[in-house]
């Protein structure tokens, strides 16, 4: 375990955790750092992981996403924003965007400090997105846009390089429509509920009133308007004569009831009545109605009945945060040491996917041009009509379908030597290889802290030995390759599964639905998750007190959650283990040797059967 004096970027996350706490006005406030991609559920925040480098894009990027998330939670209305949440997908993300550049504004306003420093954060946001690059309205996303139009009119601050060119591409629609309403905005900020209603009459006059649902204050306004009929119809003398009864409005039943009653039993229920009426009174605060709170999320969605004893003492963490860069590059050197013989049969077998990847990726072209290459197939048509303008045609590429590959990599204790050495070769040159191709790809890795249980069953001992207390270890997971991250900043990074002592236990289930999780928040077209695993999950102090298919299960019900979802393609390679009885889709290898043929193999197959692609292959043999 590393001691917090290990790490230089201790002393300034534990300062930014502070601060964010005193920021939300909240010292119970649980602030994490991690890979994951940030944001807030309940009373825990994730801010961005930060490097031993501790570089200044990476503090600025921590800093302004820390205060944003902590204004949010110091200024978000829970039960307020609920209630007004619109029905339809985008007038609710309209109405969020708004909601989150209302909290940032007010930030700005109390702490001005706040606003350079979330400056920033948008900046690298609209970096990352490519909005700088946007020409058309139609691909700039609107609720993005109304979301940086309200913190600009709200905090008269420019927006941020990328960002204001989103706004200023839908600033002239929103103002054509929605003029009137905007200049309330100064008015509104203040108050939760009279921004929800404002939000929602900018959403409508965006034309999306039909996704808003019904209005939450017309019930109560129709029941105020029926009381106050009813009470002047009472007060009418005209409507008291028995004759004209035939004219008035029937009894309601609750009246019909009342004029029945007992007098005896009428003051009873009166009385009764007034009691609870007055201890409703005494429960409920002034304003609206207190929503229930929610209930726990579950700590897997696969399986809501899967259960953890403490998550205090996982980890998800960069590869270069458990070694320093020259440890790294001595652990990189002994792995190409270890493998120099096999690199050539994993070369070969990485050009082999390579020149299938790249048939796919056929060039067309465009004719008919005014310039480029002469079209000399059109120069029959000069030669018949000389009058005829010369054509002209240009080579296009064919983009390759927008694709992410991620690789899971067991680093449990039994792949120690030969089988983590090769599995780290080929998903080095795998990465390689398709990043030759324009394919993204992401490689994690994943293991315990600790032998036995570490932390969370010291934990469990000491509060009494609780039955059936669920996962009891401390879990590690590991980026070694972020998809972002060009391969050769990340090459000395798979060097660290040579790292002895790193490989321990392997909790498959709660890895995979973390992998799983990452691949589906990517913004790539198409997903593909590889997992390389050579057995079941296992986990001696976490089986030793629960039942013995406690930790399988799991893995069985995040499989079918991923495969019934089909957001991502899921594809399992075994080492030496018959995982065909878990995946859909599945080899086992006898042989670690087999492995870069069972990776290559598995992901040109799954490639060869890209329906988009094989649409295209046709279109150019017709062509042809």
């Amino acid at each position: 375990m590393n001691k917090p004096s290990d790490n230089p970027a201790d002393p300034f996350k534990k300062a930014l955790a502070e601060a964010t706490k005193v920021m939300a006005n909240d010292s119970d406030l649980n602030v994490q750092y991690s890979v994951d991609p940030s944001g807030k559920s309940g009373d825990s925040v994730r801010l961005p992981q930060i490097s031993r480098r501790l570089s200044k894009e990476e503090v600025l990027l921590a800093r302004g996403t820390a205060d944003a998330l902590a204004l949010h939670h110091k200024y978000h209305d829970t039960g307020t924003h609920a209630r007004y949440t619109p029905d339809g997908q985008m007038a609710r993300e309209l109405y969020d965007a708004m909601e989150t550049a209302r909290c940032e504004a007010m930030g700005a306003r109390d702490m001005p400090g706040t606003a350079g420093n979330i400056d920033h954060k948008i900046a690298a946001e609209a970096k990352r997105a490519g909005y700088a690059g946007i020409t058309k309205q139609q691909d700039a996303p609107m609720a993005v846009a109304a979301g940086y139009l309200i913190r600009h009119l709200a905090t008269g601050r420019p927006m941020p390089e990328g960002a204001d060119n989103v706004m200023e591409l839908w600033r002239p629609f929103m103002e054509e429509r929605a003029a009137e309403t905007l200049e309330d905005l100064q008015a509104k900020i203040s108050d939760p509920a009279a921004f929800a209603k404002f939000a929602r009459k900018i959403i409508e006059d965006f034309g999306y009133g039909d996704q808003l649902g019904d209005d939450p204050d017309g019930e109560d306004d129709e029941a105020d308007d029926e009381a106050q009929d009813g009470e002047e119809e009472e007060q009418d003398p005209d409507s008291t004569g028995n004759d004209d009864s035939d004219d008035q409005p029937e009894a309601s039943p609750e009246q019909s009831q009342e004029q029945e009653q007992d007098p005896s039993e009428a003051e009873v229920s009166a009385d009764d009545m007034a009691d609870q009426e007055a201890g409703e009174e005494a429960e409920m605060p002034e304003g609206e109605a207190p929503m229930e709170p929610p209930a726990p999320a579950p700590v897997s969605d696969a399986d809501p009945n899967y259960t953890v004893y403490v998550r205090d003492f996982d980890e998800e963490v960069l590869a270069d945060e458990l070694a320093d860069p020259a440890e790294l590059d001595r652990l990189r050197a002994y792995l190409d040491q270890q493998l120099d013989p096999l690199k050539g049969a994993v070369g070969r077998l990485a050009n082999k996917l390579q020149r299938r990847l790249q048939a796919q990726q056929n060039r067309s072209w465009e004719f008919d041009l005014e310039e480029g290459i002469l079209d000399a197939g059109r120069l029959a048509r000069v030669v018949a009509n000389p009058t005829t303008p010369l054509s002209f045609k240009v080579e296009k590429d064919t983009e390759f379908r927008d694709t992410v590959v991620t690789l899971l990599l067991d680093n449990s204790g039994s792949m120690r030597g030969r089988p983590i050495s090769i599995a780290a070769i080929c998903a080095d040159v795998l990465a390689r290889t398709l990043e030759r191709c324009s394919v993204k790809v992401e490689i994690l890795g994943f293991t315990t802290r600790a032998w036995k249980g570490g932390q969370s069953r010291e934990k469990w001992l000491a509060d009494g030995r609780p039955q059936q207390p669920g996962r009891l270890n401390d879990l590690r997971h590991i980026v070694y390759k972020q998809a972002d991250a060009p391969w050769r900043r990340s090459r000395s990074n798979l060097g660290l599964m040579m790292k002895e002592g790193l490989l321990k236990e392997n909790i498959d289930g709660e890895a995979l639905e973390w992998a799983h999780r990452r691949t589906v928040a990517r913004r790539e077209a198409r997903k593909i998750l590889m997992v390389i695993s050579d057995g079941a999950p296992v986990d001696d102090s976490t089986l030793s007190v629960n039942s013995a298919s406690f930790l399988e299960k799991h893995l069985r019900d995040v499989i079918a959650m991923v495969e019934k979802r089909r957001q991502v393609e899921l594809i399992a390679i075994g080492i030496g283990h018959d995982v065909t009885r878990y995946y859909q889709r599945a080899v086992t290898i006898t042989d670690v040797d087999q492995l870069a043929g069972a990776m290559t193999e598995q992901l040109a197959s799954l490639f060869d059967n890209d329906p988009r692609a094989q649409a295209r292959m046709v279109g150019i043999r017709k062509a042809m």
